[in-house]
This record gives structure tokens, sequence and C-alpha cells, in this order.
């Protein structure tokens, strides 16, 4: 294998990681795979931002994602499916199936993309997710 296969593999094992976190709810675990500066959801012009959707909103560092999770605790998840993982040395990109009931009562099932960057160490640096932002204002009822 090449330098860049052994790092997309290794960056593939990271995110993975966090995944299987997620689901046993070890959000410490998660948190240490964060960097400093982490940027999360840190977009340049985001729709889903504009209209208000809490979970899309900015956040930076390990407190930033920290206060992500908090607000995920207070929803439903009830059915998270990973459906495949794509890398590159850098970057990792997770296809997801997701339902979530939110704590106001709206739902929403969807097919998210989630794309982490990674720098050199194997820490998470930046986060977006990809997500139907029409079907998501609707299910928060935010337009």
């Amino acid at each position: 294998m090449s330098a860049i296969e052994n790092r997309a593999a290794a960056n593939i094992a990271v995110v993975g990681r966090i995944y299987e976190a997620f689901g046993r709810g070890d959000i410490d675990f998660i948190l240490g795979q964060i960097a400093d500066e982490c940027a999360w959801e840190s977009w340049l012009d985001n729709h889903g931002q504009k209209a208000g959707l809490p979970p899309m909103q900015p956040r930076h560092g390990r407190a930033g994602v920290a206060e992500f999770f908090a607000y995920v605790a207070t929803m439903e998840i009830q059915d998270l499916q990973v459906l495949d993982m794509l890398a590159s040395d850098r970057q990792v990109v997770v296809e997801v199936q997701i339902s979530i009931a939110m704590p106001d009562g709206g739902s929403v099932t969807d097919e998210e993309l989630h794309l982490y960057s990674l720098d050199d160490e194997g820490r998470i640096t930046r986060m977006r997710h990809y997500v139907d932002t029409a079907k998501q204002i609707k299910a928060y009822g935010l337009g």
C-alpha cells in the first residue's frame, strides 16, 4: 500500500471508532478525537444555518463539539445506519441513513453525508453534515 492508501485506511479507522463510540454513548471518546481548533459545521453559505437548524449551527473546538452532542442528546435517534465510508489521505465521507424524533415533536428520516477532515495525528479538524435542508427545516417547523 502507498502512504496515501495507508493514511486513508487509518482515517477510516478513526472515523469508524467515532461512530462505534456514538452507538454506545461514549461522547468523551469522541471529544478525544477532536482537534483543538476543530471547525464543526463551518460553512461559507448554508441554507440550514440561515434557517436556524439547531444541529447545523457552527461550533468550534472540543467545547463546541460537546455542545453539539448535548443538543443531539435531546433527540431520539430511532435509527442510524452507516452505509459506507470513503476516504483520502485528508478526509472521510460517511454515508448514513438516519431517523430522528426532535424534542419538539417533529421527526425526519433522511440520507446524509458526513464529511470529516483529519490532521496528521488523525484528529478531526472539520466536520460537515450534508443533508436535505428543506426536509430538515420543515421537520423543525422553521419554514
